[in-house]
């Protein structure tokens, strides 16, 4: 098998020994792999090679894009570990027709700059931009900051190209804004975590790039005022809020401790803190008027004066610059360094409606308190669309108290008909959770799509769906 697989994508290509390093341990430091050998293919028929000695020598496979995934995505000992950084052409970049032909390998931030240029955006963005890649963000469905507006990534997919397990090509490259001629298996493939298919390209849906943001800190007196200024301003903006990300006074507290330069984003400390941000496109709304003043800042500042002078919020900083607006996101943007720089960590990453998030938290903590009355939470939210990081920290490494912050995390969760997974995929770390909660009927369905589509369990085996003995 060694030769073979030299041959078809040269030596220097399969990496085996200490040249593996980079691959064997994932960004949280939980997983490691042990794989025969990285391959690294330059190209789809490269992949799909792969894919038919890998079938023919019963030998499972893993991929693997910039390893940024949280739940054990890539973990795995004897299998072929197949990565897709070489994968890394952006193709085309269609201003007109506003789509990006990309790679697997693509790194998202070399997306951004290449809309960028067109004065377009790929809207998806998040902290590990700088290394996540387009298959990796594709095969979880990633969401990030942005979804309030944009959507998560299969809302911004047109077109996939997948490579089955044994080795054959499915091409669903279209730019396509309707196609309804049956099964949609583009969908079926964001999401499933390589475990029926490997993506090897994409065509991903570009937007217009905002003219001018309006960006700011908020206080509010309760997480359940928040919704109150989102709402407002997406009245007032006709939708036009990109971002609504809550971070509590521990957060903050965290933040400020772990990087030591950082400054408070108030005078005073609150216990409810909201970055909103709104992006304007139309000209109105962007270009500075007499007084040099930016329509959609005023707008934003307006707001926030009136509704601070009613004390419908408690204090409020407007970013003035791109400096300022940067300093904001980098707040929010440390979020995974916050979460795992405490140890032990229960790390969850659950969904609620809008209005069940301050219910979600206030119940999960008053659970934590009676499993473990040393064990402390953190939270950083989505708040827009419901998203919830919820990291208990127990006051002992306890594989059994661990678990069990973990079931009564899903039972709260799914007391509000919430979903315990929202962004970060499945995995492994969640595989318990997939088991106890998952409708019977739909994980066997489930698995039944997962043996027709990979019969010999050759693709990213152990991960997403939990084992049935």
């Amino acid at each position: 098998m060694h030769a073979r697989l030299c041959k078809l994508i040269g030596e220097k290509y399969v990496l085996t020994g200490t040249d593996r390093a980079k691959w064997l341990t994932d960004w949280t430091g939980n997983y490691t792999a042990d794989p025969v050998a990285v391959l690294r293919p330059a190209n789809t028929a490269e992949v799909a090679g792969i894919m038919a000695i890998a079938t023919e020598f019963d030998m499972p496979v893993v991929p693997v894009s910039g390893n940024t995934g949280l739940t054990g995505g890539t973990s795995g000992e004897d299998m072929l570990m197949l990565s897709l950084d070489r994968l890394n052409q952006i193709e085309d970049i269609d201003a007109a027709g506003r789509t990006a032909t990309v790679g697997a390998g693509v790194i998202l931030s070399a997306l951004h700059a290449a809309a960028d240029a067109q004065e377009l955006i790929f809207p998806l963005t998040f902290g590990a931009r700088g290394s996540a890649m387009i298959g990796g963000v594709l095969a979880t469905n990633a969401g990030g900051s942005n979804v309030l507006r944009y959507g998560n990534t299969r809302d911004l997919c047109m077109g996939l190209e997948v490579v089955t397990a044994d080795g054959q090509v499915l091409d669903m490259m279209g730019k396509l804004h309707k196609d309804n001629s049956g099964l949609n298996l583009k969908h079926l493939m964001i999401g499933s975590e390589g475990t029926l298919g490997i993506i090897t390209r994409a065509v991903m849906k570009l937007h217009p790039k905002p003219k001018a943001y309006a960006t700011a800190m908020v206080a509010v007196p309760a997480l359940t005022d928040a919704l109150d200024l989102l709402n407002e301003m997406q009245a007032a903006t006709s939708n036009a809020v990109e971002a609504f990300e809550f971070m509590p006074r521990i957060y903050i507290d965290s933040h400020l401790s772990l990087f030591p330069d950082a400054r408070a984003p108030f005078d005073d400390s609150y216990d409810v803190n909201i970055l909103i941000e709104v992006g304007a496109t139309a000209p109105r709304d962007a270009e500075p008027d007499a007084s040099g003043a930016i329509p959609v800042q005023t707008q934003l500042t307006e707001i926030l004066g009136a509704m601070l002078e009613s004390g419908a919020i408690l204090d409020a900083v407007v970013a003035q610059n791109d400096a300022q607006r940067t300093e904001m996101w980098a707040r929010r943007e440390a979020a995974g360094e916050i979460a795992f720089h405490r140890k032990p960590i229960v790390d969850t990453d659950v969904a609620v409606a809008l209005t069940d998030v301050p219910v979600f938290l206030a119940r999960a903590d008053a659970a934590l308190a009676k499993l473990d009355p040393g064990a402390v939470s953190s939270s950083v939210a989505h708040l827009g669309d419901g998203n919830i990081h919820y990291s208990a920290y127990p006051s002992r490494d306890d594989a059994v108290l661990k678990d069990d912050i973990r079931e009564m995390v899903e039972d709260v969760v799914l007391g509000l008909r919430g979903s315990f997974s929202a962004e970060h995929g499945v995995g492994m770390s969640k595989l318990g959770s997939m088991a106890r909660r998952k409708d019977p009927a739909t994980l066997a369905a489930m698995k039944a799509i997962k043996a027709a589509l990979d019969p010999q369990g050759l693709l990213n085996p152990g991960k997403v769906f939990p084992s049935t003995d």
